[in-house]
């Protein structure tokens, strides 16, 4: 059925060109490692051009990485072939020209959550999107030292609204831009949330694919007031195998549920350090908690990051470690950015088919 499927599409693209049989069946049974969907499903287009022994396929789908995966394999079955991917990100905005909010949490401190949201953001903004992200972490924001905008200050072009800053391929605001980052916010739960709405709702964001909202810890106003005011697709919770930091994640995890968040996935943070003299590797802070956790609650686990030298460093020189190929590791991150691409699509898929079918009758 794959086999007809892309055959005929090949044939409605390019009446000229017809796909080779072989090259369709390959394309009719290949299955990305990363994206555990058959590539049929994610196909909107394609067409061969025998002149250029080329294959385009626009995929409705967010991003085009699994081209590393496909070019290779298509090779196998035809050599020198060159491969056109295109891919879009088909969702409607969520919150004015933001298509999807994604929410990055912990239910404790001390994780490496914002770690983890500014990684994450420079990683999809590497895989094609159009990225913000915004430091919701009032008390505490740390956004700006982690790319390098320690001493910046936010701007305005009109008075009334803030203009985002740029670093590392993103658009990003904080609280950090505002206030003197040596003095405390001294500020109650109800004026906290207000701060966040006015920062989120007066910076001037430019059309974005995702916006990843690096949150506070816990479960406490700030995190109710982005649940009830803002269109919200979905959360990340980072947690480390430990079992206190698991009870905490556990909570994040329930208060989501209640207020109808999707849980999108969970990130095991510091899940292994291995030593770089022996390479030994030691479960300094637990075994597959996280996984567990996540098998408890039926959530994906989007990766297991490990407890590396070179992360830490890298967010105090505010340089993000996703940018630095050379270094062991960085693969991490664009593999749960991947991970994350298939889970929103595959959010997306089950809410649409969850919406009841509503049939207006003249009775």
């Amino acid at each position: 059925m794959w086999f007809k499927w892309f055959k005929k599409t090949a044939e409605q693209q390019s009446s000229a060109d017809e796909m080779p049989e072989v090259l369709a069946k390959t394309l009719a049974e290949f299955q990305s490692k990363e994206f555990p969907m058959p590539l049929d499903t994610l196909i909107q287009q394609a067409s061969f051009s025998s002149k250029r022994n080329s294959l385009s396929l626009t995929l409705k789908f967010p991003w085009a990485s699994v081209a590393d995966e496909l070019l290779p394999v298509l090779q196998q079955v035809q050599p020198d072939l060159k491969l056109e991917l295109q891919s879009e990100n088909a969702a409607e905005p969520a919150y004015r020209n933001i298509k999807q909010v994604i929410l990055v949490a912990s239910g404790k401190g001390g994780v490496g959550k914002s770690t983890t949201a500014v990684n994450l953001a420079v990683a999809l903004g590497l895989e094609g999107a159009k990225v913000g992200l915004l430091d919701a972490d009032i008390y505490g924001p740390s956004i700006p030292t982690m790319l390098g905008l320690t001493d910046a200050k936010a701007e305005s072009p009109d008075d009334k609204h803030l203009l985002p800053k740029q670093a590392a391929g993103i658009y990003l605001q904080s609280i950090g831009f505002l206030v003197d980052p040596a003095q405390a916010s001294v500020w109650r739960g109800p004026m906290a949330s207000q701060a966040l709405l006015q920062l989120l709702n007066e910076t001037l964001w430019p059309d974005l694919d995702y916006l990843i909202v690096d949150m506070p810890p816990g479960t406490g106003d700030i995190q109710l007031t982005m649940s009830q005011k803002l269109p919200v697709t979905g959360a990340i919770i980072v947690t480390t195998p430990q079992d206190v930091a698991l009870a905490d994640a556990q909570k994040a995890i329930s208060m989501f549920r209640s207020v109808n968040i999707p849980v999108l996935g969970l990130v095991e943070n510091m899940s292994f350090y291995q030593c770089s003299h022996c390479g030994e590797i030691d479960d300094i802070f637990g075994t597959n908690g996280g996984l567990e956790l996540a098998e408890r609650y039926q959530v994906p686990v989007l990766g297991q990051l490990p407890l590396q030298k070179q992360i830490r460093q890298s967010c105090d020189a505010g340089t993000p470690f996703v940018l630095n190929p050379a270094e062991s590791g960085t693969g991490f991150y664009r593999a749960i950015a991947r991970q994350l691409s298939f889970a929103l699509y595959w959010n997306s898929q089950h809410q649409q088919a969850k919406q009841p079918d509503i049939i207006f009758t003249d009775d």
